[in-house]
C-alpha cells in the first residue's frame, strides 16, 4: 500500500504547536454504552457540546517511542483517532467552510489509564508522560477525499484488537470543528482529536500496538514499566 507524501513536522504552518484537544463521546455508540446514567448526576442528560480535555506537552510522543505503564496499572487504554491538524487560526467557522481551516490529518493514540467516569475528564489518568503519540506524518488534507469514512484498526501484538471507521460520528469532522471554535480559537499547528470509537483495547507493559488509518499510514508504539527507557 503506497500513501501521500506527508507533510514534514517541522514545515510551517503545520509544526504542531503541542496544543492536542482530545474529544470524549463522539462516538453514537461510546455515548449509548452509559445508558441511563447519562441521565443521572452529574451529566443530567447527553451534552450538548463538545466534551473536551486537554493532552498537554508532556503526553506528547512520537512513531515509535515507548509508553511508560505505571507500576500499578496492569494495562492502558489504547484509544486510536483520527487527529484534525489546523493549519489557520479557526474562531467560530461555519461547518460548510471548516474544512479549509485544516491543515491535514494524523493519527494519534489517546493513551489513558482506564477509567469508567466522563464527566471532567482526569488529568492524572490521561495526561501522564508520553500519552499522546502522534505520527506518523501529517497528511494533507487535499489528500483526504472524506475524512469522515476511514478505516482505523488496532493492533496488539500484531493481532487486530478493534475495527471502526471514522463515520458514525455524533459531530462528524466540519461539525466538531465549528462547535469547539463556537467558544474557543484553535491555532496553526493544534491538533483536536476526532474522538476514538467504543471498545478500545489495552496494551500492558512488554506489548506493542499499531494504529493503521486508511490513507494515513500506521503509528506504532511499545510499553514499556514506568521507569525504563527500552
Amino acid at each position: 500500500m503506497s500513501f501521500p507524501a506527508p507533510l514534514e513536522f517541522s514545515t510551517a504552518p503545520w509544526r504542531l504547536s503541542g496544543v492536542v484537544y482530545g474529544t470524549l463521546l463522539n462516538h453514537q455508540a461510546a455515548l449509548e454504552a452509559l445508558g441511563e446514567a447519562v441521565n443521572a448526576a452529574p451529566y443530567k442528560g447527553a451534552p450538548r457540546a463538545p466534551v473536551l480535555y486537554i493532552k498537554p506537552r508532556n503526553t506528547r510522543n512520537v512513531n515509535g517511542g515507548s509508553v511508560p505503564v505505571p507500576a500499578d496499572v496492569e494495562a492502558l487504554e489504547v484509544a486510536a483517532s483520527l487527529g484534525i491538524v489546523i493549519g489557520q487560526a479557526a474562531c467560530r467557522v461555519a461547518a460548510a467552510d471548516a474544512l479549509n481551516h485544516i491543515a491535514g490529518y494524523t493519527i494519534v493514540a489517546d493513551i489513558s489509564i482506564p477509567h469508567t467516569a466522563v464527566y471532567r475528564p482526569s488529568i492524572r489518568l490521561r495526561a501522564r508522560d508520553g500519552f499522546c503519540p502522534i505520527g506518523p506524518s501529517i497528511v494533507p488534507r487535499a489528500a483526504v477525499a472524506d475524512p469522515d469514512r476511514l478505516r482505523v484498526q488496532t493492533f496488539i501484538d500484531g493481532v487486530l484488537q478493534h475495527d471502526s471507521h471514522t463515520g458514525e460520528r455524533i459531530r462528524p469532522v466540519a461539525q466538531l470543528l465549528a462547535d469547539v471554535t463556537e467558544f474557543m480559537t484553535l491555532l496553526p499547528g493544534d491538533v483536536l482529536l476526532l474522538g476514538s470509537a467504543a471498545g478500545a483495547p489495552r496494551a500492558g507493559a512488554g506489548q506493542r500496538s499499531r494504529i493503521e488509518i486508511e490513507g494515513l499510514g500506521a503509528l506504532e508504539n511499545h510499553f514499556v514499566k514506568e521507569g525504563n527507557k527500552a
